[in-house]
């Protein structure tokens, strides 16, 4: 049995409710990472995503000394080993890696990539670049020696996270969501072992059935493991209540770098607390600990690494392929190996670990909280916005964005949850889909459901696949009682409605500089010829009507469903009420035998590609 002790310190709650988000996303210490903070680099680079900034933070007089523009919200950062260039994947349609001169503090190159980039991966020689691109499912290969992209790696659903070996020859891909459909039985994200010599992917590791929701990635200080966070859904089940993790928990799983192949997933979550939406993970320098922060809770986890792998090490035989147990169901397997945190701030979605210190940045409070892994009692305070705005100088919109900021914060919050198992973004991560089928009380049992995004939901009712909610006002107040099992106030309520009216279509990865490719825009005339304009019209794609378009099975056989928008529809696969068609051109072709959703049986195989391409370009 191994204890830890810790002291978290706070450096504030920041600002007030009325600023905008800065949203601190990201963090990176100019410091080297095997050795102690003081004298080896002081500062902290943080990814300001909602400000389109890069604030450079002074940890050893806890204050911003510095703020660095980007041209688009900065998602990832990674430094070169002499702290003289800074890599920053900035999000966009046409996505860009910007080249800051740390001494200069300005940016002196933009490396085009690919869309919506994140999560940049430095080579241990400083040589090569790696950034996932999350929206064009894809990884750049970057010489900054050449100063440019020399190859794309096709890999699944949206990349989200990578980490690489200490010897730069393997990098790890987590990615966000489950590719493929959701009515097989086992639907889980995986995480791709790429050979960098070769540029070539050796090995796809699944995580456990359920597994979505997949946000960090990071490899052990030896390169022995990787460790992955995300949500382990139990969706086979239908969702009648939450104890012991019933809807969904919380997990790390841990891949063995030599063999590639998952070792084990742990539950995050204790019997009767869940430890909602695990985000960042890292390992301190001395490999002695596993850090996890936990954005649905605002907590920190800290594991005791050695603990760890000697107690998953007790469970098997000779082999890790033969199991004694199934650790993934085990809500008690932490005790006495992992220290749970509560941080002062909310959302904490970053971390970096500075000798015995871990610096967190928490995304709605705009707040850096230090923890220490050791007795020493640290008292800093530090802010990452300005001072708070003159409450008499209000204006109606200063309100609207009030009410928005906090309807995002309650829709990331799980202790609006009872036992804090789950929020409304874990099931709905962005305000979109996890790409599972739930078996959700709103029209029944035994029926299960595919998760719909939730983008204009409100400015398309009736809301749920069909349309048993009038609207999505009432839908949002349903859920919290049957899915989160609580009780909010209307005020709060009010708020998450506002937040999903906020929510805006990303930049849609199939467009050619913003307009209709070519085969679009033959697919265009396709749409109308083949009747789907008739109930997919308007701007939104949908005339508010439900219809049997002969995709029921079994039970809903001859069921009446509600015409979905189309807005942003390339982003939310799986596709028909039961997730069974992975791609739109299967719902136009396979599950379309009659003819009832579009008249495509007489088109060519031409013809129904150009008419896929017009539907996933909206």
């Amino acid at each position: 049995m191994v204890l830890l002790s810790l002291t978290a310190l706070i450096c504030f709650i920041f600002g007030s409710a009325q600023q905008p988000l800065r949203g601190p996303q990201a963090l990176i210490w100019s410091g080297d990472k095997n050795v102690s903070s003081r004298g080896a680099g002081s500062l902290l680079y943080v990814a300001l995503g909602s400000a389109k900034q890069v604030a450079i933070f002074d940890i050893e007089s806890s204050r911003i000394v510095g703020t660095i523009e980007t041209i688009a919200e900065p998602t990832g950062l990674t430094l070169a080993a002499n702290g003289a260039y800074l890599y920053v994947t900035c999000a966009a349609r046409q996505g860009r890696l910007c080249v800051i001169d740390t001494a200069a503090k300005l940016i002196v190159k933009q490396i085009p990539v690919g869309n919506y980039p994140r999560s940049p991966v430095l080579n241990p020689d400083g040589n090569m670049l790696y950034v996932c691109n999350r929206f064009s499912n894809d990884v750049s290969v970057i010489s900054l020696k050449e100063e440019k992209q020399i190859v794309s790696i096709d890999v699944l659903r949206e990349p989200y996270a990578a980490g690489i070996s200490p010897d730069g020859k393997w990098l790890y891909v987590g990615h966000h969501l489950p590719d493929g459909p959701a009515n097989t039985g086992f639907i889980a994200c995986k995480v791709l072992v790429i050979n960098t010599e070769t540029v070539q992917i050796d090995a796809a590791i699944s995580l456990p059935n359920g597994s979505t929701g997949l946000r960090d990635v990071t490899v052990s200080p030896d390169g022995q493991y990787v460790y992955v966070t995300h949500i382990l859904a139990r969706y086979i089940v239908p969702t009648s209540q939450l104890e012991k993790g019933w809807m969904n928990t919380n997990a790390l799983s841990i891949i063995d770098a030599q063999k590639k192949e998952l070792i084990e997933t742990v539950l995050l979550d204790d019997v009767d607390n869940g430890a909602a939406n695990p985000w960042a993970v890292g390992a301190s320098p001395d490999g002695k600990y596993i850090c996890v922060t936990h954005a649905g809770t605002d907590e920190l986890s800290v594991i005791d690494a050695s603990a760890l792998h000697s107690k998953i090490g007790s469970r098997y035989s000779s082999s890790i392929e033969h199991r004694a147990s199934r650790i993934e169901n085990e809500l008690s397997f932490l005790y006495g190996i992992r220290k749970r945190i509560n941080l002062p701030g909310k959302g904490p979605r970053a971390l970096a670990i500075v000798g015995s210190k871990v610096y967190i940045a928490e995304y709605f409070t705009d707040s850096i909280t230090i923890v220490e892994l050791n007795e020493k009692l640290v008292t800093r305070q530090s802010s990452l916005v300005s001072r708070p705005m003159d409450e008499g100088r209000r204006t109606k919109d200063d309100m609207q964005t009030s009410a928005t900021r906090r309807g995002e914060m309650l829709f990331n919050d799980a202790s609006l949850c009872f036992q804090q198992w789950q929020s409304c973004a874990s099931c709905h991560p962005d305000g979109r889909v996890d790409a599972l089928n739930w078996d959700l009380l709103n029209d029944g049992i035994s029926n299960p459901k595919n998760t719909k995004s939730l983008l204009l939901a409100h400015e398309t009712p009736p809301a749920m696949i069909t349309g048993v909610r009038d609207r999505a006002e009432t839908a949002v107040r349903a859920g919290i009682k049957n899915i989160q099992f609580a009780m909010c106030s209307e005020q709060d309520a009010v708020a998450i409605d506002e937040y999903l009216k906020s929510l805006q279509p990303v930049p849609n990865p199939y467009l050619v500089n913003g307009k209709l490719s070519s085969a679009a825009r033959r697919g265009q005339k396709i749409f109308k010829k083949a009747g789907c304009a008739q109930c997919h019209s308007g701007p939104l794609y949908t005339d508010l009507q439900k219809y049997d378009v002969g995709t029921g099975r079994d039970m809903e056989k001859g069921r009446l469903f509600d015409t979905p928008t189309l807005v942003e529809v390339w982003r939310t696969a799986p596709y028909l009420y039961d997730g069974r068609a992975a791609t739109i051109k299967e719902v136009l072709t396979i599950y379309n035998p009659d003819d009832k959703h579009g008249v495509t049986s007489n088109l060519t195989e031409s013809e129904i590609n150009n008419l896929a391409e017009f539907v996933l370009s909206q």
